[in-house]
């Protein structure tokens, strides 16, 4: 190397540590740092955002207090942290919902996720799993299928909202078997589940860590898994591909994104903080606990996985003419 070329690759060091200061020194400067969540509180990504929060607090070396900020399937919260300052004091932790599903679901957002927002890290992918009451005398998907070919009106499924990912998967199921499911929407997971629960309705999609506990306790049974692969919590629900059915994988991933114009060194110092989050023993254990494997990625692999579920799920909403409300 000459004398020439050193001075430069030191000038160079030099720059990045003087930004990651800067980064660091910007983000010290607010009173904490804010995840917002487009969800009530109790929820499944309010839950994660809130298992999250001390340690990542501590990684950024502030306090990191958890938002609730409901409403349009998410999109306010979107809202709120895309017009937010880029400083990474204000971060989306946000389902793949408003991400990849809004955009294809509204002829109008006030906000554009691949413009006015910025992919930080993967938190999980959470596989759905289709759920029954006990008493269904399906043990499967596929008995479920030929159950409801035999009758005219077919069968009723419930889901958390139009558009929704147990809306979304469910019209993936109907499009793979040709079958008639009607969608039955809620206004939220809970009240579906209880309707199932008490033989109002025949079937649900949800994320697994909503499923576990119904599951466990003998109140719902699991008829088959939207994944590639089995999950570790729920081994004797088959997945789709293995009962022959194919097409049906439907995972409604959580991330953290932050506003648009975050400068490369606040992306990275975030960035890590995430990831170093999710791998942390007292995070990682607790996700585990209800189901949650942390799958931490960087901006690109976020990024890259936005583009292609987006034009997955824009494909069969365009497919079926579903509208958001």
């Amino acid at each position: 190397m000459t004398p020439s070329q050193s001075m430069r690759t030191l000038i160079h060091t030099l720059l990045i540590g003087a930004a990651l200061v800067l980064a660091q020194s910007a983000l010290a400067q607010g009173k904490s740092i804010k995840l917002i969540v487009g969800f009530p509180p109790g929820g499944p990504i309010d839950m994660v955002a809130r298992m999250m929060s001390d340690q990542l607090g501590k990684e950024l070396g502030q306090t990191a207090i958890v938002e609730n900020k409901s409403g349009a399937n998410a999109g306010i919260a979107a809202e709120f942290v895309a017009k937010s300052a880029p400083d990474g004091q204000t971060l989306f932790v946000t389902t793949a919902g408003a991400i990849v599903i809004s955009p294809s679901l509204y002829e109008k957002l006030s906000y554009d996720p691949v413009h006015d927002l910025t992919p930080i890290s993967l938190i999980t992918h959470t596989a759905e799993v289709m759920v029954a009451n006990v008493n269904n005398p399906a043990k499967d998907v596929t008995e479920f299928i030929a159950n409801a070919k035999k009758r005219k009106d077919g069968a009723a499924m419930a889901s958390s909202g139009i558009g929704s990912p147990p809306h979304l998967a469910m019209e993936l199921l109907a499009d793979a078997t040709k079958t008639d499911l009607r969608h039955v929407p809620y206004k939220g997971v809970a009240p579906a589940i209880n309707d199932i629960i008490g033989g109002h309705i025949e079937a649900l999609f949800i994320d697994v860590p909503v499923a576990l506990g119904p599951i466990k306790g003998g109140k719902l049974k699991g008829l088959g898994m939207a994944a590639p692969t089995r999950h570790a919590m729920l081994p004797d629900v088959k997945t789709f591909e293995e009962m022959g059915i194919r097409g049906v994988v439907s995972d409604n991933w959580y991330a953290v994104y932050g506003p648009k114009g975050m400068s490369q060194a606040v992306i990275e110092r975030v960035g890590q903080a995430v990831r170093r989050t999710l791998e942390a023993e007292n995070v990682k254990s607790r996700l585990l606990g209800v189901g949650v494997e942390p799958t931490p990625t960087t901006p690109a692999e976020l990024a890259a996985l936005q583009k292609n579920d987006a034009e997955k799920w824009a494909r069969i909403i365009r497919l079926k003419n579903i509208k958001g409300e």
